[in-house]
């Protein structure tokens, strides 16, 4: 499916492309001799990364992306951007790449951290009291399905990722600490602890720089992540030693899991060990990747390659945690909006701050539409592949060859007008509008029918307000009315909606959009809606009359 893009990938303007060719980049520059270099970039421009693959050993190792989940917390719609984008820029690498050169996206649980705060949306609070400061994989799970809470979360995440059909790799940090996998780096950070400390200690506040560590010793006694200083090292032992709680000076080894790292030496670490090319992360971590990135480089590891998106911000434009619980959690879009939306607003300006609350779904739903509708336009007139498109990178290079007919916020007024409670009803307006549509014909406006059903309960129809009309606008609904009836049969939308123009025109409303408004909060209770021209062609020219008529007898607003 990625392969015959290169071309069109080395001059793609869209910032999944610009991030690809910049980790070409890097894959060539710390893999290859500046002769190989350049004998590799010239068989990759020409199309033929499969060759360069051939010939070059070192570029048959994993590109390897990751992205980060702190497993304190439930997942929410910040975790799930840090893997949707990152696959976005892994999808353009493969195009780029003819997908010659392998790839891979880790999932990283950061679930050996001590569990120091507490959310506010978890049940069984006290519980969680009790293990506080233990590992998340030895915390009891408040929920009581898991082996741990951090078992419980690591599982939501998993469930939703797979659900949307993610590639990647999971990793459990309590995994790679304990089987061994860390125990190299781990002795490096050992070993090079004087130099790690001379990075880290002016950065912090005096009252910390004076007990820090990079080492977090977890107590044999009480299995509490400490916040305690290393008294001693022994590096041909690999242990440090350390007052436990009671103050008894207490030896463990660095490996194997007795120690975890503070978060900037272990995101170094991980890079070193992993050997990670390539991670986002929010701007407010911006000084964090500066730092880890030299303690990286002290381990002897080179730091991936870095993007600073904006962050998410709940509907009081506060940033989103997962332990306050603001902003919306994954379910709660998924009952409103398809995943494909959710991909998009990921997908849109990365490094501009964004609002992540329920009203920026249908939006976001019916922009999607739109740029799946122009993608599948401009391939058929150009027989290519538009891989600027958003649609091109929310689908990872195969966007369906149809969206819906019907847009999210027409669906939205149609349970309106219709009072609509199941799709049952919805289906009844749609297969006169278009004969021969069904759920099997046309599956994704069978979804959006279940969204704009939920949505509509649980948002529109609490705040309905009804208003009676102006003067002018009274009169010129019953002109509207009156034109409505002298249609021929069949009129189309386009033929309702330049009626509904004139209409407005006449009646002399300025600026035009003021009568679309007026249609909206008279007759539906609202202040916005799609084209009023779709809207009565799918509702019906004679219900739309009688609503009209009800509007002007005063009955929606007594109702």
């Amino acid at each position: 499916m990625l392969h015959g893009l290169s071309h069109q990938a080395r001059e793609a303007k869209s910032w999944p492309f610009e991030q690809a060719r910049i980790l070409l980049d890097r894959v060539l520059r710390l893999r290859l001799s500046d002769a190989e270099r350049d004998l590799a970039s010239t068989l990759i421009g020409a199309g033929k990364a499969a060759d360069a693959v051939a010939t070059f050993e070192a570029l048959r190792k994993p590109v390897v992306f990751q992205c980060g989940f702190g497993a304190s917390g439930l997942p929410h719609m910040g975790t799930f951007g840090e893997a949707a984008r990152p696959t976005m820029v892994r999808t353009a690498f493969r195009a780029l790449t003819e997908d010659a050169i392998p790839s891979k996206l880790i999932v990283f649980s950061d679930d050996m951290d001590g569990l120091r705060k507490i959310p506010d949306n978890v049940p069984n609070r006290q519980m969680l009291e009790e293990d506080r400061d233990k590992p998340v994989t030895q915390v009891r799970d408040p929920f009581g399905e898991h082996e741990s809470f951090g078992a419980h979360n690591n599982a939501r995440l998993r469930a939703f990722l797979d659900g949307f059909g993610f590639d990647y790799e999971f990793m459990s940090s309590t995994a790679c600490y304990t089987s061994g996998r860390f125990d190299e780096v781990l002795l490096r950070v050992l070993e090079r602890f004087d130099a790690i400390q001379a990075i880290m200690l002016p950065t912090l506040g005096e009252e910390r720089r004076a007990t820090y560590s990079p080492f977090l010793p977890i107590s044999p006694k009480t299995g509490r992540v400490l916040q305690a200083p290393t008294l001693e090292r022994r590096i041909d032992a690999g242990t440090i030693v350390f007052p436990d709680e009671d103050g008894t000076l207490t030896e463990v080894p660095v490996t194997r899991g007795h120690v975890k790292l503070q978060w900037r030496p272990d995101w170094a670490a991980r890079w070193t060990a992993l050997e990670v090319d390539y991670e986002m992360s929010g701007k407010d971590l911006v000084d964090s990747v500066r730092v880890s990135n030299r303690v990286c480089k002290a381990l002897g590891g080179e730091p991936p390659e870095a993007f600073h998106f904006e962050l998410f911000m709940d509907e009081n434009n506060q940033k989103i945690s997962k332990s306050k619980g603001n902003g919306l959690t994954m379910e709660e879009w998924l009952r409103y909006g398809a995943p494909e939306s959710l991909a998009y607003y990921m997908y849109q300006s990365p490094k501009s701050a964004k609002r992540l609350y329920f009203d920026v779904i249908p939006k976001a739903t019916d922009e999607y539409l739109q740029q799946l509708d122009a993608f599948n336009r401009a391939g058929t007139q150009a027989n290519a592949p538009a891989i600027d498109n958003p649609a091109w990178h929310v689908h990872r290079g195969e966007p369906p060859q149809k969206g819906s007919p019907v847009s999210y916020s027409l669906l939205l007024n149609l349970v309106s007008a219709a009072d609509a409670s199941t799709k049952d009803i919805l289906w009844g307006f749609i297969s006169r509008y278009m004969p021969g549509a069904s759920p099997e014909t046309e599956p994704m406006l069978d979804r959006l029918a279940d969204y704009a059903i939920h949505y509509y309960e649980d948002f529109v129809k609490p705040s309905k307000r009804f208003r009676a009309p102006s003067g002018q606008e009274r009169a010129a609904m019953q002109d509207l009315a009156g034109r409505l009836k002298a249609l021929p049969a069949g009129a189309d939308a386009e033929t309702i909606q330049n009626e509904v123009f004139e209409v407005g025109k006449a009646a002399g409303f300025e600026p035009l959009r003021a009568w679309f408004q007026a249609l909206y909060e008279v007759l539906l209770g609202q202040s916005q809606g799609p084209r009023f021209g779709s809207f009565v062609a799918i509702f019906g020219v004679e219900r739309t009359i009688a609503l009209i008529e009800k509007a002007l007898a005063g009955e929606l607003v007594a109702g």
